[in-house]
């Protein structure tokens, strides 16, 4: 293991650094973004961050004024929320869940 360490950082210069573009790099190390990406046993696995993320997004839309019921449905190897929420604009979708950083709600 310690020859492999070696050889890399002898081959470490300029040409080593790389910039990935769009959502190469969260598709490479998605476990940066949401935790371990294990299978569902251990509370702090990937699966448990989206879904709270999700749960949160219904929250806000409930709070908010614009849901008046959350769904959560959950299987042995599935979990659904639906929030009756305001959605996302049909000509945004697209956009929305494909660009890093998109939102309506910068201002507020």
């Amino acid at each position: 293991m310690e020859e492999n360490l070696k050889a890399a950082m002898a081959n470490y210069n300029d040409d080593s650094i790389r910039t990935l573009e769009g959502l190469k790099h969260i598709r490479l190390r998605p476990g940066m973004y949401i935790g371990a990406l294990g299978d569902g046993t251990d509370p702090r696995d990937g699966i448990y961050t989206i879904l709270k993320e999700v749960l949160d997004n219904s929250v806000d839309e409930f709070t908010t004024g614009y849901g008046k019921n959350i769904i959560v449905d959950v299987d042995e190897k599935t979990a659904s929320v639906r929030d009756f929420g305001q959605g996302i604009p049909l000509g945004s979708v697209i956009k929305a869940v494909s660009k890093l950083n998109t939102s309506g709600r910068f201002d507020d």
